[in-house]
């Protein structure tokens, strides 16, 4: 019976000390979760444009691609100059046949050939121990080696040399101009999203601003009807704008992610880790649009032109090289080891010195309609120079076009908003001396959520123009 109480009275004190022990285990999941939370958020980098930028251009897999293709180039020109230096190569055959490939009956001979067994003996191509000893034979060529090394120097192969190295040469320069190309489209497409963001966040403050307006004009409206000065529906209509303002913002929302996801890929760092600055809208001062290279000449898109046409007719020079003579010197070195297993088996070696000229004769027949291919290819290439080239006149002026009139779309919605913000306050004068009905009070209110949102646009359109403006200008 003790022992029972005893045991009731430890698992009450359990109980208890359980009691007391939970609430303080929930304060610390708490403590810990809100932690977790503020560690999050501190953990996300607030970044400028120009940090996204700068992003963009180290982590963006397209950057990495065209300072890949630029170094590719690199190695093609080193590959190129190679071609300069002696082709040296080497060479080994070894053979063993069946049988001897020669086979001489000495005792069969006449006396007539005695001259030509003193010369092979002479040699040690024949053992004279065999002449008086049973049958006179002597077998050859059953196996043996054959060794060589040939260095051969081009001196003339139509120019494919000295082409084919101006070629690669042009090919670094043409992919340095694609890879700036590259890389300011990728800045533009980065500011692009960041000022949509940007806007999308204006919009945002725009909700919240009308969503406190709205509220407040509910709270004045349930005191009227509360003093039964007006009906109930009034308040019904305030909630109405209140949900409308409420599917804007998950719009916004949405939207926001789908282009913080973009910038996030262009950058390429996770959506999460980061977070916008946002700058301030109130200054937007004017670029001036006659200042700067306004010029063709100076856009890497023009150049790489220029750099086609070059690439067209060294293309054009290396076809034609291919129907010349070419002419080339070298020298070799050969070593011959036959019979290996014998002691009469033939050794030799020799060095040599040649040269070689081949001369293209029916190769001229398909070669000429290659050369007419590469000469209208280049053709080709000055043609499409010039029309891409009037086209990139005429997208600067457009740009500059646009950039004027988003300045003059700013500065109406500035004007638009003042207005908006007046009509709003006599609007809300009159509603509130009871001249005016709640309907054109929320109108009013409409009007200048309407008003800001247009401002938004027009603010981030003009930095998007100012942006394309400086991609095909001196003008950064």
């Amino acid at each position: 019976m003790l022992r029972k109480n005893y045991i009731f009275a430890a698992e009450n004190s359990f109980k208890h000390k359980t009691t007391k022990l939970i609430p303080k285990m929930k304060r610390l999941g708490l403590i810990i979760t809100f932690c977790f939370t503020i560690s999050f958020t501190f953990s996300q980098n607030v970044l400028t444009l120009e940090q996204c930028k700068a992003l963009a251009l180290k982590n963006n897999l397209q950057a990495k691609n065209s300072e890949l293709s630029v170094e590719i180039a690199q190695q093609q020109k080193k590959e190129a100059f190679t071609k300069y230096f002696p082709n040296i190569s080497a060479t080994g055959l070894g053979f063993m046949a069946n049988k001897p490939m020669m086979s001489m009956d000495l005792s069969a001979m006449s006396e007539g050939l005695t001259p030509i067994i003193m010369a092979l003996v002479q040699q040690g191509l024949l053992d004279p121990t065999t002449l008086s000893s049973g049958p006179q034979k002597m077998d050859m060529l059953k196996n043996g080696v054959i060794l060589g090394v040939v260095a051969a120097q081009p001196v003339f192969v139509g120019g494919q040399i000295v082409n084919g190295n101006k070629l690669a040469k042009v090919g670094v320069e043409a992919r340095k101009l694609q890879k700036q190309i590259t890389e300011n489209e990728i800045l533009l497409e980065t500011e692009r999203y960041f000022w949509k963001i940007i806007s999308l966040k204006e919009k945002m403050k725009t909700i919240e601003n009308s969503e406190i307006l709205l509220a407040r004009i509910l709270s004045d409206v349930k005191v009227a009807v509360a003093a039964g000065l007006t009906t109930g529906n009034n308040i019904l209509r305030i909630e109405l704008e209140q949900n409308k303002l409420e599917s804007g913002k998950l719009k916004l929302e949405n939207g926001m992610m789908m282009l913080k996801m973009a910038l996030g890929l262009k950058m390429g760092v996770p959506v999460e880790s980061f977070e916008i600055q946002q700058p301030v809208f109130e200054e937007i001062i004017p670029v001036v649009t006659n200042s700067g290279n306004t010029s063709i000449e100076h856009r890497p898109e023009f150049k790489l032109l220029d750099k086609s046409v070059e690439i067209a007719r060294l293309q054009r020079n290396m076809e034609t090289g291919k129907y010349l003579p070419t002419v080339a010197i070298g020298a070799g070195y050969n070593y011959m080891h036959f019979d290996l297993k014998k002691k009469e088996g033939m050794k030799n070696d020799f060095g040599m010195l040649f040269a070689n000229i081949t001369v293209p004769i029916s190769d001229w027949w398909g070669g000429a309609h290659a050369i007419k291919r590469k000469k209208l290819e280049l053709l080709q290439a000055e043609n499409t120079k010039t029309e891409t080239g009037e086209l990139l006149l005429q997208q600067m002026q457009n740009i500059k076009n646009g950039l004027n009139e988003a300045y003059q779309q700013v500065l109406l919605a500035k004007k638009s908003i003042l207005s908006a913000e007046k009509n709003l306050k006599i609007s809300q004068d009159n509603y509130n001396a009871g001249v005016e009905t709640l309907s054109d009070l929320l109108e009013a209110q409409n009007l200048l959520q309407q008003t800001r949102d247009q401002y938004a646009e027009a603010a981030a359109e003009y930095f998007i123009k100012t942006a394309e403006y400086e991609n095909v200008t001196t003008l950064k």
